[in-house]
């Protein structure tokens, strides 16, 4: 079964180009032209992907995003935004969308983002399905990650983390002590293998800490390491 996308932007000739170039590339494709309509076409259609655009009528993007996060559907969400609006990528990004691309932009690097982004999903979940007696989870201190779950517990909660969320704290967690710098984070987690946006990633790791720190201005899981990037450490046990 092919896995299914779902296309929300209100200019009818994004959505034809991009249901064409999807089809062409075996997924199947439904869209929608407003974000009501698209909200919920979502949470009746259950796509395995999403393409948002940021400025829709009757809902915008961001409400959108911040809707179905909030009802707990983590689907992953490719927005897509004006070419230099920055602020609306960063708010689209903290309100959990997973990944961002800007108009104009071309099909093939829409195509390869969605596959990047899928094929670490499938992974995952392949893993889960054929997972036996032994469950691959890294434990540091009260956070627990099992990779094949794709689930990831603090204090024994189950935290409520975006694919994206959840792929970066496990490359984090899998590199523990290791500085990392944001190049190599987005290279990693995202599948850059180039110098682009590194907001993308400090807004992932301020996500991240709000859920897992207990004072996010003194991290004691997530540390800054100015002019370098990111290192997870294992707090002491009290």
């Amino acid at each position: 079964m092919s896995n299914k996308i779902l296309v929300v932007d209100d200019e009818k000739s994004i959505v034809t180009l991009l249901q064409y170039n999807l089809e062409q590339s075996g997924y199947s494709v439904i869209t929608a032209l407003d974000g009501e309509e698209g909200l919920n076409r979502a949470i009746a259609e259950k796509p395995q992907l999403i393409i948002l655009d940021l400025m829709l009528p009757k809902l915008d993007g961001i409400e959108v995003c911040k809707q179905l996060r909030q009802q707990k559907i983590m689907v992953p969400i490719l927005m897509l935004t004006a070419k230099d609006d920055e602020f609306d990528k960063v708010l689209g990004l903290e309100l959990g969308a997973d990944d961002y691309m800007t108009k104009p932009f071309s099909p093939r690097e829409v195509v390869a983002r969605i596959k990047a982004i899928l094929r670490r999903s499938q992974i995952s979940q392949e893993a889960g399905e054929s997972n036996g007696e032994r469950e691959d989870v890294l434990k540091l201190n009260e956070l627990e990650i099992y990779h094949d779950r794709y689930e990831a517990f603090f204090k024994g909660r189950l935290l409520e983390l975006t694919p994206k969320e959840f792929e970066l704290l496990l490359y984090l967690a899998q590199h523990k002590g290791r500085v990392l710098t944001r190049d190599q984070l987005l290279s990693a987690v995202w599948n850059y293998d180039f110098a682009g946006d590194t907001r993308i990633v400090d807004v992932h790791i301020s996500h991240l800490r709000e859920k897992i720190e207990e004072d996010t201005r003194k991290p004691i899981y997530i540390k800054t390491i100015r002019g370098l990037g990111y290192k997870l450490e294992e707090p002491k046990a009290e």
